[in-house]
């Protein structure tokens, strides 16, 4: 296998690192002395994780501000830092590149100073220090190709040195949620701070980042040219780094993210003891992965396995700038076209939490909108007077697995709407099929003909080998569109095309997620997203309102809830007038709360969060899986 090493250090040096007899034993093409991983690391020294997202098609760019460029092969989520960032177990932001939370200057919420960690340094042994986020800020603002330009300035202001640790930011707006904007609560956030002595000269447009200088305790060392694989190493100086000073030295030497292709791969791949941690395989998978090998665990030690608290759902999200998904007629004609226990049973088996709303329907969640808001939703009628909420979802969804044979489903009508949601929408075509014709569309025999009166057909985009149940579920509803008479084709589509095609908006409807995302009860993060700030022509990258929809009412409730702190108790009544108006207009329909098989191996490595040692939850994609490394214990040291 070819390898492309880019960090600067022979190989020969790498090696020498390993010891005497793990050389002699890659030199004579053995690994008798110790075993050795593909890439030629000592196996349990290697964490060896699987790539969200699959392969990499341009693996020499990792500039993260460019459209279309892939992070998820470590550099998010090892190697670059954040301002803030989550802890998932407490369900609050800490400070991590920044030494504290943002402190106010003014009652306006308008200014506010930001401390610096010290003693951090980059991988090439520079200080990190004000200067480099003062760098970050000025590249973005006057870099406008930039997809993230636009919604940045919009909201940041300026950024001014106070000291070499210091900051003060101004906003345009009062922005009480500073850390939200700057830092992640969920994947991640966009503003990465670069090294100035790296990126100062150069057109961050064009710039490709490699090899990166990173600023968390991993390195760069080497990758495949395929873009299959990419090895990063823990730095010697890891103590300068954030994981250094926040939880101390991480025990694997190296990760190494790889995709071995199909799920077919992937799953044997860890059977075999070739991976440490999977990202997102179906319940089949884990079904023949939990009998294959006895050190593979799932998030639940049995039924319902799956952590099913991912603060993304999963759904169908219209570009409501073309026609005829500008009209809400049409939305809502196909969700009342899909039979919800149907699309269920096809993606996962039935092992999914269905959801009506924005927001996905984790157990804090449903607690604070789903559960408070089941009288509204009940009640909520078309403008025809058509009541389209089915309440008793949950326990027809239970009766139905439970006659097909599937053990451990509860009795109780609570317990139900616990594991299968609140309710969701009638399966009444007849309903739909009204819809349309109200609107102006009309039949010719079986086929449906838009207002314009051409032949209505649908192209309905989905992840291409990752995301494995926005996949199925995109091929279950296209299942259930084609049925009501609309021919539809689900194109399949790497990662970087697939977000590509919705930031710029140039999809009809795709299986997205991003714009349904919520893990605290202050829903700002995501629905701040629909705001009409956001739209941008189609062809012109969106960093929110990627579905391009345009509602009054709507933008000014985002105000609203933009001007109050995240502890004002009126933060759960703006979010359930937010989540009201989205139902109404339905410009995503929301499905399913994210069902995530996401099964690790303890062969090499133990300490995993599991649902019974939740220190952080099973998100391994997103920012603060440096923090789950950290932690990671060899299992040797278990013996």
């Amino acid at each position: 296998m070819q390898r492309v090493h880019s960090n600067g250090r022979p190989v020969r040096a790498r090696l020498a690192r390993l010891g005497t007899a793990a050389t002699l034993a890659l030199i004579a093409g053995t690994a008798t002395a110790q075993e050795m991983t593909d890439v030629g690391t000592p196996r349990a020294d290697t964490l060896i994780v699987d790539m969200l997202g699959a392969r990499v098609s341009n693996p020499t760019n990792m500039n993260m501000y460019q459209q279309g460029v892939i992070l998820g092969q470590g550099l998010h989520q090892l190697a670059l830092s954040l301002l803030w960032d989550i802890d998932t177990a407490a369900g609050e932001q800490i400070p991590v590149l920044a030494d504290a939370m943002p402190e106010p200057l003014n009652d306006d919420f308008t200014r506010f100073r930001v401390p610096l960690k010290q003693g951090i340094t980059w991988s090439d042994g520079e200080d990190f220090t004000a200067d480099d986020v003062i760098f970050t800020d000025q590249m973005i603002r006057n870099t406008p190709e930039l997809a993230f330009s636009a919604a940045y300035t919009d909201v940041i202001a300026s950024m001014t040195k106070v000291d070499e640790h210091t900051i003060e930011i101004e906003t345009t707006r009062p922005t009480p949620r500073l850390s939200v904007v700057l830092g992640s609560v969920i994947y991640g956030n966009s503003f990465y701070v670069v090294p100035q002595h790296v990126w100062e000269g150069e057109n961050a447009a064009t710039f490709t980042n490699f090899p990166p200088v990173t600023i968390s305790a991993y390195e760069y060392s080497e990758h495949d040219p395929n873009g299959s694989w990419f090895l990063w190493e823990k730095r010697d100086d890891w103590q300068n780094t954030d994981i250094g000073q926040m939880v101390g030295e991480p025990e694997p030497d190296y990760v190494l993210f790889r995709t071995y292709g199909t799920e077919e791969r992937r799953v044997l791949a860890m059977a075999n003891n070739e991976m440490d941690i999977l990202t997102d395989i179906s319940p089949q998978s884990l079904d023949i992965l939990l009998n294959q090998n006895e050190n593979v665990r799932a998030w639940f030690p049995d039924f319902p396995y799956a952590n099913l608290d991912d603060p993304c759902e999963r759904g169908m999200h219209f570009n409501t700038a073309v026609a005829p998904y500008d009209m809400w007629q049409t939305r809502w004609a196909l969700a009342l076209a899909i039979d919800i226990e149907r699309a269920s049973i096809a993606t996962f088996d039935g092992m999914m939490r269905a959801s009506p709303l924005g927001v996905p329907p984790t157990e804090v969640l449903q607690n604070t909108y789903h559960e408070p808001m089941t009288e509204w939703l009940t009640e909520f009628e078309l403008e025809d007077g058509y009541k389209p909420f089915n309440p008793d979802f949950a326990t027809e969804m239970a009766e139905r697995l439970r006659s097909e044979g599937i053990d451990n489903i509860p009795e109780d009508p609570e317990a139900q709407r616990e594991l299968f949601g609140v309710g969701w929408w009638k399966h009444d075509p007849a309903q739909a099929e009204k819809l349309l014709l109200d609107a102006g569309f009309t039949k010719d025999g079986d086929t449906w003909m838009t207002p314009d009166g051409t032949p209505w057909t649908i192209t309905l985009f989905a992840p291409g080998g990752f995301e494995v149940q926005s996949e199925r579920l995109a091929y279950a509803v296209a299942n259930e569109w084609t049925q009501f008479g609309v021919p539809t084709q689900v194109q399949p589509m790497p990662a970087g095309a697939f977000f590509t095609a919705e930031n710029a908006g140039s999809h009809e409807v795709g299986s997205y997620w991003a714009a349904a995302c919520a893990i605290i009860p202050d829903v700002f993060v995501n629905l701040e997203g629909w705001h009409e700030d956001y739209i941008r022509e189609i062809g012109v990258p969106a960093s929110a309102n990627r579905g391009r929809y345009a509602n009054p009412e709507l933008s000014a409730l985002i105000d609203r809830l933009r001007e109050v702190p995240p502890d004002h108790p009126e933060i759960t009544e703006l979010g359930t007038e937010i989540l009201k108006v989205l139902v109404e207009g339905m410009p995503a329909i929301n499905m399913f709360g994210t069902s995530k098989f996401v099964p690790v191996n303890e062969t090499y490595w133990t300490n995993y969060p599991t649902a019974e040692n939740y220190y952080e939850g099973p998100w391994w994609w997103w920012s603060n899986f440096k923090f789950i490394t950290a932690q990671l214990e060899p299992a040797t040291a278990a013996e």
